[in-house]
C-alpha cells in the first residue's frame, strides 16, 4: 500500500512492452494481501477502543481467553454493526462532493509522460483547492457548532460502518476496472488506453490485485472524463486521513473537555504532509503509481482504506487516551518531523528541477551519467548520496507520527466499580459523560502494537518499494544501471543500507 508520491529520479518514463514476472510472491501473496488487510483494519478499529482499553483486557490474559468476553470488551454488535445506511449515504456524499469540486473548480492542465503508443494523456489537477474548499466547510461548521458539529459526531458514531463502506467501494472499483480492462484494444487502442506491463500475467486474482489497465478512465454526464487512478491517488482517501484526524481531535475534546498537544502535533504534521502532496499534485505524473502500475485492488484499497484508516490510528488512540508531551517532548518530536520533511522536500525538489529544467541554477552543477535509453541519472547531490534517498525522509516523518503516543496502552475502568487510587491520580483522564477513566495499568506498552505499527509497516513498505524500483530500473537501463549502482552503492540510508 502506498506512501504517497513514490518518486525516484530513475522512475522509467515509458514502460517496456513485455509483461514482467510476479511481485508480492505472486497469486498467494496477492490473496493474502487482498483478503487479509481488511481484517487488519477491523482489528485496529476494534482492539484499540474506548470501551475496555488498548488492547482489550482479555487479550492480556491468553490462558483465560473467552471470545464472548472479548466481544463485550470491543463493543461487537454482530455483523449488522459493520454497516448501516447512514454511513453509506455519508461516504457516497463525500465522494460526490470530491467529484463536483474536481469538475467545477479551476484546475491546472498537465500532460502525462509519453505512453508506449506515443501519445500523452491530459490531466486536470485541483486537489489542493478542493481540499481547501472542503476544510473551509468543516471549519465553518466547527465555528458554529463546536466539537458537536454533526460531521465530527457522525464520524465518531459510525467509524466502523464508514470503514466498511470504503472497503466495499475499493473492492467494487477493483472489480469494475478489471472487467472493463478487457475492452482495451491491445497493443494500440485508438483512445490511448493501455494494459499495464505487470498486470497481464493471465492469473485472474493476481491481475485483479495488481491492476490490469494502466490508466482507466470513465466519462460521467456533467462531470466529464475522470482518470480513476489519478483521482483516487490524492482526493478521497488522503484528504480523508486529515478529516479523520480532526474528527478525533473533536472526539478527544468531547471526551475530556480538552485538546492535548500530542494530538495537535500529530494532526499538524500529517496535515502538512497531506497538503504538501495536494499542492504538488502534478508531481504524481512522475511516480511509479501513474507511470507503471495498473489500477487494481492494490491501489484502490491502499488509497481509499489503508491510508486513511491506518495512518490515523495515532490520532484515534489519543482521542481515547490523551498524552501531554510538554515543551521538551514537542521539541523532540518536531525536530524529527522537520528533519524528515527537509530531506523529503529537498530530494524531490532536486529531482523535479533536474527533470524539468536541467539549466536551473539550483541543479545545473549536479553531475550525472547518460544512459543508452536517453535518461540522465544523478550521481551527485541528494541522489548521489543514495539511490532512493527520498524514502529516508518519508521514514523519518513516520517516526514523528508515532512518538507522541509515548509508551502506549491503557485500560478503561468504571469509576463506580474501581475508585481511583492516589497512585493512579496523575495518570487518570476522566470521561465524565460515561463515568469511566483510563489508566495505563497492565496494558502499558502493549498499545504500541497499534500506535507504532505505522512506523514498522512503513519501513517494510519503503524497502519493498525500493526493491520494486530497482527491478524496474534494472530492466530499463541494463548495464547502465549496474554502472550507476557502482557509483552510488547505497540504497536508502548511506553507509547502512
Amino acid at each position: 500500500m502506498p506512501p504517497k508520491r513514490k518518486i525516484s529520479q530513475s522512475a522509467p518514463a515509458v514502460q517496456a512492452e513485455e509483461p514482467h514476472g510476479y511481485e508480492f510472491l505472486g497469486p498467494p501473496g496477492a490473496a493474502i494481501i487482498s483478503f487479509g488487510l481488511p481484517v487488519v483494519c477491523y482489528a485496529m478499529a476494534f482492539l484499540c477502543n474506548d470501551i475496555s482499553g488498548c488492547p482489550p483486557p482479555s487479550l492480556l490474559h491468553p490462558t483465560t481467553f473467552d471470545l464472548e468476553q472479548l466481544k463485550m470488551e470491543v463493543g461487537w454488535k454482530g455483523w449488522s454493526g459493520l454497516l448501516n445506511t447512514k454511513a453509506v449515504l455519508g461516504v457516497f456524499g463525500y465522494y460526490l462532493l470530491s467529484l463536483v469540486l474536481y469538475a467545477f473548480l479551476p484546475a491546472e492542465e498537465a500532460s502525462s509522460t509519453p505512453l508506449r503508443t506515443g501519445g500523452r494523456l491530459k490531466y486536470r489537477f485541483n486537489a489542493f483547492y478542493s481540499a481547501l474548499f472542503t476544510m473551509s466547510i468543516l471549519g465553518a461548521g466547527t465555528v458554529v457548532e463546536g466539537a458537536e458539529f454533526r460531521v465530527w459526531t457522525f464520524i465518531s458514531d459510525n467509524f466502523v460502518p464508514i470503514l466498511t463502506t470504503n472497503i466495499l467501494i475499493a473492492y467494487g472499483l477493483a472489480f469494475f476496472v478489471y472487467v472493463r480492462s478487457f475492452t482495451v484494444q491491445h497493443p494500440k487502442d485508438p483512445d490511448m488506453r493501455e494494459l499495464a506491463a505487470g498486470g497481464r500475467s493471465g492469473n485472474v486474482l493476481y491481475d485483479w490485485f495488481i491492476g490490469r489497465e494502466l490508466n482507466p478512465r470513465i466519462t460521467f454526464p456533467i462531470f466529464g472524463e475522470v482518470d480513476i487512478k489519478a483521482f483516487m491517488e490524492l482526493r478521497p482517501g488522503m484528504l480523508g486521513w486529515v478529516i479523520l484526524d480532526f474528527a478525533f481531535i473533536m472526539q478527544q475534546y468531547r471526551n475530556f473537555g480538552k485538546v492535548t498537544d500530542s494530538i495537535l502535533l500529530i494532526t499538524a504534521a500529517q496535515s502538512i504532509y497531506t497538503f504538501d502532496a495536494l499542492y504538488m499534485e502534478p508531481a504524481i505524473l512522475t511516480t511509479i503509481d501513474i507511470i507503471a502500475d495498473g489500477f487494481g485492488l492494490m491501489l484502490s484499497f491502499g488509497d481509499l482504506v489503508w491510508l486513511p484508516f491506518t495512518y490515523s490510528i495515532q490520532a484515534r488512540y489519543l482521542s481515547f487516551y490523551p498524552v501531554e508531551l510538554g515543551y521538551k517532548g514537542l521539541a523532540g518530536v518536531f525536530a524529527v518531523q522537520a528533519i524528515g520533511y527537509y530531506i523529503f522536500r529537498s530530494v524531490n525538489n532536486e529531482k523535479n528541477r533536474f527533470r524539468t529544467n536541467p539549466d536551473d541554477p539550483r541543479v545545473k552543477h549536479l553531475k550525472y551519467i547518460e544512459t543508452s535509453a536517453g535518461s540522465r541519472l544523478l550521481i551527485s547531490g541528494w541522489w548521489g548520496t543514495a539511490r532512493h534517498i527520498n524514502y529516508l525522509g518519508d521514514w523519518f516523518m513516520s517516526w514523528s507520527y508515532v512518538l507522541p503516543t509515548a509508551i502506549s496502552g491503557y485500560t478503561i475502568l468504571n469509576s463506580a466499580k474501581h475508585p481511583i487510587t492516589a497512585a493512579q491520580s496523575d495518570a487518570v483522564f476522566f470521561q465524565n459523560s460515561y463515568g469511566k477513566y483510563a489508566v495505563p495499568g497492565e496494558a502499558k506498552g502493549w498499545g504500541m502494537i497499534f500506535t507504532y505499527f505505522f512506523m514498522l509497516y512503513f519501513a517494510v513498505l519503503l524497502i519493498h518499494r525500493e526493491r520494486r524500483d530497482e527491478e524496474k530500473c534494472r530492466r530499463k537501463y541494463g548495464k547502465d544501471w549496474e554502472r550507476y549502482c557502482k557509483i552510488v552503492p547505497w540504497r536508502i540510508i548511506p553507509y547502512v543500507y
